[in-house]
């Protein structure tokens, strides 16, 4: 029950932020940002009507793929997260922060983006061309990215003919500024660092890192070696992948245990498996829905 009024709540807030990037900033001047949104934003100004009702008039189609595609759990809070933007965009009422051009691409882009994310690490998609996307990565095999680039690529094409090369150029700023931020807020401020310990005391460090950083281990068996104590026969080396932010704490805990072990430390440019990434696809969004 509170992981659900915790899921609620995260939606709520997620949606508020981006009505307001809409309502504040995107909206009343012009600018659209990439998906559904963008097509909506973009019906409404070619044909004057309410964009709350085009949003969810567009978004049909994308989410009959999400019924297909995802759990349904993710479909129902879907549905009513895009439901309630529209709602959001048609009753609430905003002040307009800025009329400049820079500031609206700049702070638009990153509350929309923060919405967006918070509403994802909910559980619930807030645009349908990222369920355009897992449905051609889960149909066809074809990279979520790749789909969601080619799907922004037209769109900025055509807000380029239907309505200027500036707002079309503009519009492009505020999707990547969009998507960096929703980036973040998904995977986490993640930067990865590598650590190869050597210490006599390897047993105690690795349980440290399991139980006080949270932190998986892999164990080699050295045959032997050579450093100031001489030559050093079958000891255990311990390797480990941590989040930066982790850095100092898992330095302590090591010197706590064995202030003479060796530490060599790298720069880890991806990771894949063994640390749980909550990105944007069909087993992510599952495992963000599960309980």
């Amino acid at each position: 029950m509170k992981k659900l009024l915790y899921e609620i709540f995260s939606i709520a807030f997620g949606v508020l932020l981006a009505g307001v990037a809409l309502k504040s900033f995107l909206l009343p001047n012009g600018f659209l940002d990439g998906g559904v949104t963008g097509i909506a934003i973009l019906l409404s100004e070619v044909f004057n009507h309410d964009v709350s009702v085009i949003l969810v008039a567009v978004s049909v189609p994308f989410l009959a793929m999400a019924w297909f595609t995802l759990s349904k759990r993710i479909f129902i809070k879907s549905v009513l997260s895009i439901v309630a933007l529209a709602v959001l965009i048609h009753f609430a009422s905003f002040d307009i922060v800025t009329e400049d051009k820079l500031l609206v691409c700049i702070f638009g882009g990153l509350l929309l983006g923060i919405g967006i994310g918070i509403t994802i690490n909910s559980g619930a998609v807030l645009d349908g061309s990222e369920i355009l996307g897992i449905f051609m990565n889960d149909r066809f095999g074809i990279s979520i990215g790749k789909v969601i680039l080619v799907f922004n690529i037209i769109l900025f094409s055509v807000t380029a003919a239907v309505l200027s090369t500036e707002a079309a150029m503009y519009s492009v700023l505020t999707f990547l500024i969009c998507a960096q931020v929703i980036d973040k807020v998904v995977a986490g401020f993640e930067d990865f660092v590598g650590l190869v310990i050597v210490s006599d005391k390897a047993k105690a460090v690795k349980k440290g890192l399991i139980e006080k950083i949270g932190a998986g281990v892999t164990v080699y068996s050295g045959a032997g070696g050579y450093g100031k104590r001489g030559e050093i026969h079958n000891k255990e080396i311990l390797h480990t992948v941590i989040n930066r932010i982790d850095i100092h704490r898992t330095y302590k805990m090591i010197d706590l245990e064995d202030p003479q072990a060796f530490i060599t430390e790298f720069d880890v440019n991806g990771v894949k498996g063994g640390v749980f990434h909550r990105y944007l696809n069909r087993a992510g969004l599952k495992k963000l829905s599960a309980g």
